[in-house]
């Protein structure tokens, strides 16, 4: 168990629709203040952030609406699943985020829930911009096309 190598990077959760919903403006890392079951439950690959975002509260970030499912081992000393959970960032992060928020039409997404090679949990955050129906639908085109395109050049070589 000491010796053991935990698995670089691992990925624990996405939220595959923010891309989709937002333009992603600036990607930034932070940690996470965790209690113990939450880790363990982690560990087990059992968390959603599909509805999650960064609320200020008290000058402090906090990750709202993102569940983490209860350890199955946990008892009585088991964790709330939606309950709002710290952002460990520097102050200066801090307070670019917060001047991001009070701007008209700004959010901070979370991206991924992964642990990093020292084994500690981390999310990656989105500065992003909502977008527009039509812009989705730009995209999906777009993304269409490029698809139909690499059928194309496959078929013709």
């Amino acid at each position: 168990m000491a010796g053991e190598k935990r698995p670089a990077g691992k990925v624990v959760a996405q939220n595959r629709k923010a891309r989709h919903n937002y333009f992603i403006d600036d990607t930034l890392e932070a940690g996470l203040a965790l209690l113990g079951t939450e880790v363990k439950s982690l560990r087990e690959g059992r968390a959603n952030i599909g509805e999650a975002y960064a609320r200020e509260s008290g000058g402090e970030l906090f990750l709202v609406n993102a569940h983490i499912g209860e350890y199955h081992g946990g008892n009585q000393f088991n964790h709330e699943p939606r309950r709002a959970r710290k952002l460990l960032l520097h102050r200066r992060q801090i307070k670019r985020l917060i001047g991001a928020l009070q701007r008209e039409g700004m959010t901070v997404v979370p991206l991924s829930i992964y642990f990093n090679d020292r084994g500690l949990a981390k999310v990656s955050l989105g500065l992003a911009r909502g977008k527009k129906h039509y812009d989705k639908r730009a995209a999906t085109k777009e993304r269409d096309w490029q698809r139909d395109k690499a059928r194309l050049m496959r078929e013709k070589s």
